[in-house]
């Protein structure tokens, strides 16, 4: 029994495509004591069959490789606050919002080498040794394993197939699969290769593992390879500090802060939708390369940063499509300026709750607006989830309606962190948002949100990813609302070169809007 997690399934693809079921005809090969190498293990790896792209069935057939490994501590306890949020998104969402993908692996690789990092990242790093137990009454709680094996997946392109592509089909596979959070490892691992040679690398995990910022920090230790013993509070360590009298003298300041606003603001976010659709929540895809050119030059001109005055921008374009006056929306904020989980991997961003008055509507107000909200937000942005719920629940019935703070700004991009560069020019401006695109990826239907809005860095420029529910803020308006970002940006930074031009656009890299999931 798995309580809650049962119900986190696999998103809808749009196009309609099947997914490639994996295999079950896998191989288990232990692992040799007597140091053999991977390849002496397995002497006929590039031997077993799959089905490529042609085949009949669709099947992908891998050789399963297990891994041992072996780390510090071991126990159970409550989530902590952090896995709380993303654990209620997944369930409201019905996904467990997989993180990670694909990577090019060098020509010198082998198999035994991300065999031994599999095992280092095992080893290092409790919250991919974490599985959730369930109560019958489905309450989710952690347990640390201080040991265990893991499969690493080898799969063999044939003759005449694109190693990437068949990368492309595992990574899909990988997300599409829901995670059996209470018997499954929360990380899934594959080689892909090409004539015996390794060229891909497919790593996903689920997102109880991490958010953003702990998975650069991850990144960064597996490069150094980092020996030493890992830094800050880990998951069960913070559950038991949350569950101290000064983790609740925490959680509840933040509350007072939630329950000011929450008493103050208009109830709905939005009308209801003039074009509701079913199925009911679609998500749609923005690609701008206009935003990262547009944004530094706007923060330069209103004394912001380019993360503050993203979040000034969305605020004063949702106000544009008829959101209600405040504009209150939750930044989600990645707490690592707290010290104790600083330099944690594992799940600590949490949506805080900010209240902007973007003034006469331009944009230097929405900048001083995002730039006076945002520090409050930050602040109270670390507190029990489960405990929110109660106190929104509390104070709708005592309002009487239904108190609607389900419209989220996530922005996961690297601009705060930009180089300094030349600002762009006017036509560089214009040629890039001629290239914008917006696209729907899926529909389906889901539990609770409402609008969400993920920004993340793209080849092309900036991804802005909107997930909407369509009783709320039909397709037209979500699509005004993205383009709307880029058009403010755009034109905000045509003014200002037009009144003053500079020769730069160096970004102020002091904490911006939140660094998130």
């Amino acid at each position: 029994m798995t309580g809650p997690a049962e119900r986190i399934e696999a998103a809808h693809v749009e196009d309609g495509s099947a997914v490639g079921e994996l295999c079950p005809r896998t191989v288990e090969v232990p692992r040799a004591e007597d140091g053999s190498t991977v390849d002496e293990l397995c002497p006929h790896a590039a031997e077993v069959p799959h089905a490529g792209h042609g085949s009949a069935d669709g099947e992908l057939c891998p050789r399963t490789i297990e891994v041992s490994f072996a780390g510090h501590g071991s126990g159970v306890g409550e989530l902590s606050w952090g896995m709380w949020e993303i654990w209620h998104a997944m369930v409201a969402q019905r996904n467990s919002l997989p993180i990670g993908g694909t990577a090019a692996l060098p020509v010198s690789s082998t198999v035994e080498a991300v065999v031994a990092e599999l095992r280092y990242l095992m080893g290092r790093f409790p919250s991919m040794r974490t599985r959730l137990r369930f109560g019958l009454d489905g309450h989710p709680t952690q347990e640390l394993f201080a040991s265990g094996r893991i499969g690493l997946e080898v799969y063999d392109a044939s003759a005449g197939e694109d190693p990437a592509a068949l990368a492309a089909r595992v990574e899909l596979a990988y997300r599409e699969r829901p995670f059996d959070h209470a018997t499954e490892w929360p990380v899934r691992m594959a080689v892909v290769r090409a004539g015996g040679r390794p060229t891909h690398l497919v790593s996903i995990m689920n997102h109880l593992v991490t958010d953003a910022a702990g998975g650069a920090i991850m990144l960064r230790e597996v490069r150094e390879r980092a020996d030493g013993p890992v830094v800050g509070l880990q998951q069960l360590e913070q559950a038991a500090w949350q569950g101290s009298a000064a983790g609740l003298q925490q959680n509840a300041r933040a509350l007072r802060h939630w329950e000011r606003i929450l008493r103050a603001v208009p109830a709905r976010r939005f009308a209801p939708s003039t074009d509701p659709r079913h199925p009911r929540h679609w998500t749609g895809e923005f690609r701008s390369p206009a935003l990262p050119l547009a944004l530094p030059v706007v923060a330069a001109r209103t004394d912001g940063d380019p993360r503050t005055a993203l979040l000034g921008l969305y605020a004063l374009a949702l106000r544009r499509i008829g959101a209600a006056e405040p504009v209150v929306l939750r930044p989600v904020v990645n707490n690592r300026f707290r010290s104790v989980i600083g330099e944690t991997v594992c799940m600590a961003a949490q949506a805080g709750i900010a209240v902007l008055d973007v003034g006469d509507g331009s944009v230097p107000a929405a900048v001083a607006a995002a730039r006076g909200a945002t520090l409050a937000a930050y602040k109270h942005a670390y507190f029990h989830p489960e405990r929110l719920k109660e106190l929104i629940a509390r104070i709708a019935a005592e309002r009487g309606e239904e108190v609607d703070v389900q419209c989220f700004f996530n922005d996961r991009s690297t601009l705060g962190a930009a180089t300094a560069r030349p600002a762009a020019t006017p036509e560089e401006l214009l040629a890039a948002r001629a290239r914008s695109t917006f696209r729907w990826v899926r529909r389906t239907d889901l539990a609770g949100r409402i609008l969400q809005s993920q920004f993340e860095d793209a080849p092309e420029g900036l991804l802005m990813e909107v997930l909407t529910d369509t009783h709320h803020v039909s397709p037209a308006d979500a699509e005004t609302l993205a383009r709307t970002v880029e058009e403010l940006a755009v034109e905000a930074a045509l003014g200002f070169l037009a009144a003053d031009p500079v020769t730069d656009a160096s970004p102020d890299t002091g904490v911006g809007a939140g660094v998130p999931r």
